[in-house]
């Protein structure tokens, strides 16, 4: 897994793969249907070249990426940060699209891509859910979530520490090692450790945006959209209590767990996550054109080798 940490940087010599990094003035291809990949923390479009690959020439992969990218730059600071202002952009794409649209979102990326499907959820034709981070879940569940959102809740008090104290190396470090397993950050390369550097002052305003999301978990309910919910066989606490929870929240979900993966599985398996993506999204379309075909409700766990 640590060696591929390294992808998280973008890959410029990847020039060939049928993936946009867009705009808000994206205008549809003629034909094809949008999915709509949103990356996680401290990554970008990048993330999502395995997907990319996969889909077949009926779908076109749109990558926004959020602030703190390369391409977006730092975050404007005009007003106080929210995950509203992270999913504009695929709300955007989403409003000029000329049909409903499939959502695709990993950790941090899960997050935001939940906030976009309240935001239309009449558009979304089905979504697919790594490991969001939908914190502020752990704090509606009580007990059985208060441990884990100790846990997480450390880890961003130790990225928000090293911010402000302006140690962003301690920062990321400490992020990165917690996500991945200790000693993946002296690992890294030095360049994949600078792009990160650079995130850096990202980092805290995610998590408060996370942690602080005032959704009530029965505002999921709403979203009537097929849903496969993914995490790793080692996932770590506060992502397996999510991925159960949401599992129980929205009504058309079901679960997938990816033997070897933990939570970057969407680098470290990118090949076996694509699949199952793009098999659930071709599902969806082979069956509907119109009204969504039913994923079972309540559907047990499944361990994906």
């Amino acid at each position: 897994m640590r060696a591929l940490v390294q992808s998280l940087l973008p890959n410029n010599d990847a020039k060939d793969t049928p993936m946009k990094i867009v705009s808000p003035h994206f205008q549809q291809t003629k034909h094809r249907v949008p999915v709509i990949a949103l990356h996680c923390s401290g990554a970008g479009a990048t993330e999502w070249y395995s997907l990319a690959e996969t889909l077949g020439d009926d779908y076109e992969l749109l990558a926004p990426e959020h602030y703190g990218s390369a391409t977006n730059g730092a975050w404007t600071g005009e007003h106080a940060f929210t995950l509203a202002d992270d999913a504009a952009r695929a709300i955007e794409l989403i409003d000029a699209s000329q049909c409903k649209v499939h959502l695709v979102g990993h950790s941090y990326g899960g997050g935001v891509a939940l906030q976009v499907a309240l935001a239309r959820p009449s558009q979304i034709a089905s979504m697919v859910l790594y490991e969001p981070s939908a914190f502020h879940l752990l704090r509606q569940l009580g007990e059985p979530g208060s441990q884990a959102f100790s846990e997480i809740a450390g880890v961003a008090r130790r990225t928000a520490e090293g911010v402000l104290t302006g140690d962003y190396r301690r920062a990321v470090a400490d992020f990165v090692d917690y996500w991945n397993g200790p000693g993946t950050w002296a690992t890294m390369r030095p360049a994949a450790q600078r792009a990160l550097i650079r995130w850096a002052p990202k980092g805290p305003l995610e998590f408060h945006s996370l942690i602080e999301n005032p959704t009530p978990a029965s505002a999921y309910g709403a979203l009537k959209c097929p849903v496969i919910i993914m995490r790793g066989e080692h996932a770590l606490k506060p992502s397996r209590i999510i991925a159960d929870r949401l599992a129980e929240l929205l009504p058309n979900s079901r679960k997938l767990v990816i033997d070897g993966a933990g939570h970057m599985g969407p680098f470290t398996h990118a090949s076996k996550v694509a699949a199952l993506i793009v098999c659930h999204i071709t599902a969806i379309a082979m069956h509907s054109r119109g009204k969504p075909r039913a994923v079972p409700e309540k559907a047990p766990m499944e361990a994906m080798s």
